[in-house]
């Protein structure tokens, strides 16, 4: 839940590189030796700094950017693990108080956090085709106007096991690899950056893409709990409530009905095509919730009639065949939705991005082999994201980066300790999330969805945030903003500049409502 030469293209930035080393240092080799032996070396915490500017709005912002490691550790405080993070600042703030401070991540779990660092809300992205495969290397990194740094600074974490982030002393990969063990190390990880770079008095903000959401909604609760209040919460392509896919249960199917329809709209499979596509998923929506709903709850003795009008308006909404979706007693996979839309034409379509399409290995096969917007979009990013590392932050290591660490994702402790319901063997953090603004009551959430994503369907993140425990005026902190694009909604360039207005309005909006006399510092 789910991470060469390249062409720069730089527009008046300025790079000039400065080795820093901080405050955390290898602890004494005093000790017993067969300890020793069983801890990982500890490096020294490093930060390499550049300096650059981009153009926003009309305005030119002047910013530090940091590729550096910080130190974790346990109770004993003995050194566990480094996490690394490129972080962009803003030169020549007046007042750290007044200028916010976003950690942004994206999620797996096991995913490193090079998708969303070079997404464009940062100062640089990738350039990328927009819903088609990106042609191979060189790939362009080119300066992203649609950056938020004149809303914020930014900090972009790896996290534990991921890009260049990895356990030394005596950490181990379990103390980190699950639901509540990820929650500590960004706790302490976003506590220890605020006392090394003076931000305890900032406002912080929690940016998580897909498992990231996750994260961030623990996150949000987990702070609080420490002492430390959050600002804001902004959730990208949601995941919050694992429970959803039980065995014997009909929530999937209709979270994901109208994200079939969206792309049902999108790849012309609609007879009497409707002009909006806001309006036809609204449609969709209704009928979810309403018909769907009821004759999925009825299970195999609805009536045969019923059935029959049932498939009949599924089809007329989502592509499919009448017949197909008789056979498959209404209850359609995202998987087998993404095989069966464009089977007529031999491809299928993505589950990150449903817009991207591909042949597959199989024309009869009932599910894609593939992913092809994993695929197409995947090489780009990885790529210019390690050419950019390395020639335009700076940062020289020997280690390699991870981009996705599978037996991090296999190895996964999914067991959580809620709010209100203690242990839970799969978690449902919209609860966190909840019992962090009940207690927050200045906390504010943006909820992010791309219509075109089969990973996390925008409706299912709408049942879930629907379903806490908030007053009618908490429940007016959570806004939702929807972009024609697919789970990364940054892809598109459409959609990217999209977001950049919908977050200066939630950056604004939210220090408005909590005193602060201005936004961006």
């Amino acid at each position: 839940m789910k991470r060469n030469l390249i062409l720069a293209v730089f527009a008046g930035l300025t790079v000039i590189a400065t080795p820093v080393l901080a405050a955390d240092h290898a602890p004494s080799n005093k000790g017993d030796k067969k300890a020793q032996a069983a801890s990982a070396p500890v490096p020294k915490a490093r930060e390499v700094e550049t300096h650059g500017s981009i153009d926003v709005g009309g305005k030119t912002i002047h910013y530090t950017a940091t590729a550096g490691t910080i130190i974790l550790r346990n109770k004993k405080n003995q050194p566990i693990g480094s996490m690394f993070y490129v972080a962009y600042t803003r030169d020549g703030v007046r007042s750290l108080a007044h200028r916010p401070v976003t950690f942004l991540y994206n999620g797996g779990p096991g995913a490193s956090t090079n998708w969303l660092t070079m997404s464009g809300l940062g100062p640089y992205r990738v350039a990328l085709a927009n819903g088609a495969a990106n042609a191979p290397p060189p790939y362009a990194a080119v300066p992203s106007h649609e950056t938020i740094l004149n809303d914020t600074d930014l900090v972009f974490i790896d996290a534990m096991g991921t890009g260049f982030s990895h356990v030394v002393g005596k950490g181990k990969d379990k103390m980190f690899w699950g639901v509540d063990q990820d929650v500590k190390a960004f706790g302490q990880f976003i506590q220890r950056y605020a006392t090394r770079n003076d931000r305890w008095n900032s406002p912080i903000y929690l940016y998580g893409e897909s498992y990231g959401t996750t994260r961030s909604a623990a996150l949000a609760y987990y702070l609080q709990q420490q002492g430390v209040a959050v600002n804001g919460v902004i959730l990208q392509s949601s995941v919050l409530n694992y429970f959803d896919s039980a065995p014997g249960t009909n929530d999937r199917y209709v979270a994901d009905l109208p994200t079939f329809a969206a792309l049902a709209w999108y790849h012309d499979k609609v007879p009497d095509k409707p002009a909006s596509l806001e309006a036809f998923v609204e449609q969709a929506r209704t009928f979810a919730d309403g018909p769907y709903a009821t004759a999925l709850r009825v299970g195999n003795t609805l009536p045969k009639a019923r059935l029959d009008a049932i498939a009949q308006k599924m089809s007329a909404l989502t592509g499919l065949p009448v017949e197909y979706l008789e056979r498959a007693n209404l209850r359609v996979t995202a998987a087998e939705f993404r095989k069966e839309l464009m089977l007529p034409e031999h491809e299928h379509i993505g589950r990150y991005d449903g817009r991207y399409i591909a042949q597959d290995a199989s024309a009869i096969a009932s599910k894609p082999s593939f992913d092809p917007s994993d695929q197409q979009i995947s090489p780009a990013l990885n790529q210019g994201y390690m050419w950019y590392v390395h020639h335009v932050l700076k940062w020289k290591t020997d280690r390699a980066y991870v981009g996705l660490n599978f037996k991090a994702n296999k190895q996964w402790d999914w067991k959580h300790h809620s709010p209100t319901h203690h242990h839970e063997l799969m978690p449902d953090v919209a609860d966190d999330l909840a019992a962090a603004m009940r207690m927050n009551p200045y906390l504010r959430v943006l909820s992010e969805n791309g219509y075109y994503d089969l990973a996390t369907p925008f409706h299912g993140t709408e049942y879930d945030l629907n379903q806490v425990n908030l007053s009618a005026k908490l429940r007016q902190h959570i806004t939702y903003a929807y972009f024609k694009s697919g789970h990364p909604i940054y892809v598109n360039p459409k959609s990217l500049k999209a977001m950049h207005a919908t977050l200066d309005a939630f950056y604004a909006n939210t220090l408005k409502a909590d005193g602060h006399p201005g936004k961006g510092g």
